[in-house]
């Protein structure tokens, strides 16, 4: 797609740049009508009239003095980038369209051209010209050559992941200053975000790369085609890995790219690589050399340069699988929530508040990260992770099994392994078809992860149990509405339970229950699920310390909709003994006890708020009151019955009840007021 300039005589000396539109990365570029320049006016002739001949001498030796000046300039340019070609604006013949996807910024000028000259290896050549109007402008052309004379030993390695910068054209101008035009690669009329807001760009990205067999065995894959999120699943797969081995470069180098987004990177269709722009705001790791008395804060500078690409990275990624976030409202939510400080590990229970589950399909980009185990989820969040020490690196995200096909077999690390058993849980939960062979499932899998515990000491959960959590699961009994006649026709909604802690100096914490709910009034309840709103609360203090959870092997299952201790450890030995968990778990045989976190309750206080006019019918209330206590676990009721927990991340919590029930909860956003619903 190119925009049409105006049919005037091209001049890159004598143009100057009309912007279309307020957005950088949607800005279009065309050529307004040409300035004279050097032939005066009449206003000009006027007020010239009264100059006497002694003025005129000392103007033509101060021009005298201003070409001097300007040559020495010339020279001092010439002789800095000395390793690239000097052009001259007669060796290139300007075309009379720009590209959208080249839309630069404010002070550059960008001409798209086709170079003549038979004594130049770039004959014939399409390539864009970048007139570069500010100073901080041309120190960013002067830069991208500066790059150029450090990556010159991997020459082959610049070409394939960057845009080749060629050359320059230096002129002076009627203002005494010296023009400056970098002249780089074409590499197609569109940028990664040009692409992707086509709405054919799947099988015309695919068109473009031209993907074959060679080329998803590059990425691990051994298949070609198939179901739209597959197809997308491989081609992410396919530019994502291709651009982090381009930033990869980069930061071997002792540089940092500074500038990763979609509008800067564009993808050749010659040699179908990324290409991460000119790198003319690339920065260096070590700024002083490597001298022994500022290399603690060089390598801070170097840990805090590479978190930095590697979060606009993660940001390139959430667009790409996630289109939602193409539009500059949801995105600004997306940074806000991290911004806050919020762990991006909790990024699914954010995002699903907006994504679109209109299509029958449901959301491709959700479906996308939940695979394998919600690996996606994953990587994302060791890209945008709060702190920059905590952020994945290149190598170690080429080797994440979000980015590695079926065909490789990649060894997932115990924390990724930890991820894939409680994204699998969450997922379950979602399904909402708890029959006897789910609930064994997420009876094992909440095994496991007590087992496989990393947060196990007293401080630890001190440290992750405040926060807002949301009842996802309780292995205990299940009773709804459908098999009875209750007196009150109460509709559950979430149910959350807020940790907070009063003070570092103790480990007393405050537990307050939450619970929304709705009664249906009338006989058309099934059909109808409005109703009128409540909200009770129930708040108790606990002390935290620390202790551990025995397994009493003499205890048998009693009941249908019990799962006894004994019936669950029994099946999740015999799973554990196999070699499939042999290597993850860190147990030769079952254990006796795992270490947990003994909670103390102290007093409780219920109270709830009905709307009109519910709220004046006591009878009402009770019997809302016992159909909430029928429907709910009993521990979120009474806060007393939670007598340790087993679980805890960033993520997902575990608490036990007195009866042996397990409660599964997940981390809840704090930005309720996000208004996306």
């Amino acid at each position: 797609m190119a925009l049409c300039g105006i049919g005037l005589s091209p001049s890159v000396e004598n143009v100057e740049a009309v912007y279309l539109s307020g957005n950088l990365s949607t800005r279009l570029i065309r050529r307004s009508p040409m300035r004279f320049i050097g032939k005066p006016s009449n206003l000009n002739r006027r007020q010239c009239w009264g100059v006497r001949c002694s003025s005129a001498r000392k103007a033509v030796s101060s021009m005298g003095s201003e070409e001097n000046a300007q040559t020495v300039l010339l020279d001092s340019v010439e002789e800095e980038l000395e390793h690239v070609t000097r052009f001259k604006i007669s060796n290139f013949k300007i075309l009379d369209c720009v590209s959208v996807g080249l839309g630069g910024r404010t002070d550059e000028v960008i001409f798209e051209a086709i170079v003549k000259d038979t004594n130049s290896p770039l004959n014939n050549t399409r390539v864009v010209l970048r007139r570069l109007t500010s100073a901080q402008a041309q120190r960013r052309g002067k830069r991208a050559i500066e790059v150029l004379k450090k990556l010159v030993r991997r020459r082959i390695m610049y070409h394939s992941y960057s845009m080749q910068v060629h050359g320059y054209i230096s002129s002076p101008t009627s203002s005494g200053r010296v023009s400056f035009t970098l002249v780089h690669g074409y590499h197609g009329s569109f940028s990664l975000r040009h692409w992707l807001r086509q709405s054919d760009w799947l099988p015309t990205l695919e068109a473009t790369l031209a993907l074959d067999e060679e080329c998803v065995r590059r990425v691990g894959d051994d298949t070609v085609g198939g179901p739209a999120v597959s197809r997308q699943l491989r081609l992410i797969r396919i530019l994502m890995r291709d651009l982090l081995i381009g930033v990869n470069y980069l930061h071997s180098h002792g540089l940092a790219h500074t500038e990763l987004r979609l509008e800067n990177v564009h993808i050749s269709p010659v040699d179908r690589h990324i290409k991460v722009g000119i790198l003319g705001n690339a920065a260096d790791f070590y700024e002083n050399g490597l001298n022994s008395s500022t290399l603690d804060n060089n390598l801070d500078r170097r840990q805090m340069m590479i978190a930095f690409d590697m979060r606009c990275v993660g940001f390139m990624i959430a667009k790409m699988v996630l289109r939602e976030l193409m539009d500059p409202f949801i995105f600004t939510k997306f940074k806000s929530f991290l911004t806050k400080g919020n762990d991006p590990s909790c990024l699914r229970e954010f995002l699903l508040q907006f994504l679109s589950r209109n299509s029958p399909s449901g959301n491709s980009g959700l479906q996308i990260l939940d695979r394998n185990w919600g690996a996606g989820w994953n990587l994302l969040s060791l890209l945008l992770a709060t702190k920059p020490s905590k952020r994945v690196s290149c190598l170690d995200a080429l080797r994440h099994p979000f980015l590695c096909g079926p065909r490789w077999r990649v060894v997932p690390s115990m924390d990724i392994i930890r991820w894939g058993l409680g994204s699998t849980a969450v997922r379950i939960t979602e399904e909402y078809i708890y029959g006897q062979p789910q609930r064994s499932r997420l009876a094992h899998f909440i095994e496991l992860m007590e087992m496989l515990n990393p947060n196990s000491k007293p401080k630890n959960w001190l440290e992750l149990l405040p926060g807002k959590w949301r009842l996802l699961y309780c292995t205990g009994r299940h009773i709804g509405l459908t098999l009875r006649q209750p007196n009150a026709r109460v509709l559950i909604g979430d149910v959350r339970l807020t940790v907070s802690r009063a003070s570092k100096l103790n480990t007393n914490l405050s537990f307050t229950s939450e619970i929304g709910f709705k009664i249906m009034i009338g006989k058309d309840w099934p059909h109808d699920k409005t109703g009128i709103s409540g909200k009770l609360e129930v708040n108790s203090l606990f002390r935290l310390t620390a202790g551990r959870r025995l397994y009493l092997k003499e205890e048998k299952t009693t009941g249908w909709f019990s799962m006894g201790p004994s019936n669950i450890q029994g099946s999740l030995a015999r799973k554990l003994s196999g070699r499939k968990w042999r290597k993850a778990i860190p147990f030769k045989e079952f254990p006796s006890s795992l270490p947990a976190a003994k909670l103390a309750s102290g007093d409780i206080e219920v109270t709830m708020n009905l709307g009109e006019p519910l709220n004046q019918n006591i009878d009402t209330a009770k019997n809302a009151v016992q159909e909430i206590r029928t429907q709910l676990p009993p521990e979120m009721f009474d806060l007393s019955k939670l007598v340790c927990g087993t679980y805890v991340d960033s993520r997902l919590l575990v608490l036990r009840g007195v009866n042996g029930s397990a409660l599964l909860f997940t981390r809840s956003c704090d930005d309720e007021s996000s208004g996306l619903v």
